[in-house]
């Protein structure tokens, strides 16, 4: 008997990487490895957003290199353009755990949501 394992990631600014299985029968197995975050980098809330009062949220998915660096990073749904590069710069200064020699890169593709809000009666600045 054969298995076959599916690892999607789901991983949101706080949190690390959740791991689902789903088991199938007569096919070849396959291992993928989770990626585990070193160093998350939370974004800073641009200074033009915090201005206006604009709150949202940006999802930017993302592979890992061997290293444990995100590489061919892209915005994937943003609720408002003014937190994309914020954004995009946490993701890039994250870092994860490197591969041995031996383990292949995985090729599932990391998503990650941030979330952009103020806090009622914080002082603005």
């Amino acid at each position: 008997m054969n298995l076959r394992w599916t690892l999607p990631l789901v991983v949101s600014v706080f949190g690390l990487p959740a791991l689902t299985m789903a088991q199938s029968v007569d096919e070849p197995v396959v291992s993928e490895i989770e990626r585990v975050p070193l160093h998350t980098v939370v974004p800073e809330y641009p200074k033009e957003a915090r201005r206006d009062r604009i709150e949202g949220e940006v999802e930017v998915c993302f592979n890992v290199d061997r290293k444990g660096r995100p590489s061919r990073i892209g915005v994937r749904r943003s609720t408002h353009r003014v937190f994309e590069k914020a954004a995009i710069r946490a993701v890039r200064a994250s870092r994860y755990i490197p591969l041995k020699r031996s383990e292949p890169v995985p090729s599932i593709k990391t998503c990650r949501t941030f979330s952009f809000s103020l806090e009622k009666g914080a002082p603005n600045g």
